[in-house]
């Protein structure tokens, strides 16, 4: 549970929090997975069945909580979204949230920021509940940024104040992934 006096994050404890997430083997077998599903076996989001594996698997890694993953896939495919993608278009993650579902429109957009990520480690951080909670408490601890919760709702805000508190701390020279782990284990 998350505390009003956590711990300021610095290089050393992101490292620790990264051995620690490397020892366990479930965690790391998974995101080693995940990475070659994306990056090697299916690049591209264009065939229906290739982007429902991705859906599929990520949802069940993840628990992302798409109970029905195949319009996802749908939603993804008839989208068009790898040359957003390739060129790092941060808003993707806003316009390819709001899947239809036969009997209603759900906004996806926790599980896109994943999609994305995956796709593009190094230019899409993960956005979840955890993160967002570890992001307004140290906002709130050390003032790192200005920002609402809401703002965190628009990836491209949610991207910067990522970037600021990056900065902030002095982790520049972390991966969103690796930064992604301290928060999830913090």
């Amino acid at each position: 549970m998350l505390t009003q006096n956590t711990k300021q994050p610095s290089p050393e404890i992101i490292r620790k929090y990264n051995r620690k997430w490397k020892q366990n083997i479930m965690y790391a077998s998974q995101e080693k997975s995940l990475r070659k599903l994306f990056k090697n076996t299916y690049p591209e989001n264009l065939c229906l069945d290739n982007v429902l594996i991705k859906v599929a698997s990520l949802n069940t890694f993840y628990k992302t909580r798409i109970f029905v993953p195949f319009y996802v896939a749908e939603h993804i495919v008839d989208f068009g979204m790898d040359q957003r993608l390739s060129s790092f278009d941060l808003s993707v993650v806003n316009d390819i949230a709001n899947v239809q579902f036969p009997n209603r429109q759900r906004r996806c957009y926790s599980f896109f920021s994943k999609y994305c990520h995956f796709h593009y480690p190094k230019q899409f951080p993960i956005y979840d509940t955890r993160v967002e909670k570890m992001l307004i408490n140290h906002q709130k601890q050390d003032n790192f940024s200005t920002f609402t919760k809401k703002d965190l709702k628009d990836y491209p805000t949610f991207h910067a104040v990522y970037e600021e508190f990056q900065k902030f701390y002095g982790l520049q020279s972390f991966t969103f992934k690796e930064i992604d782990n301290y928060f999830w284990q913090a």
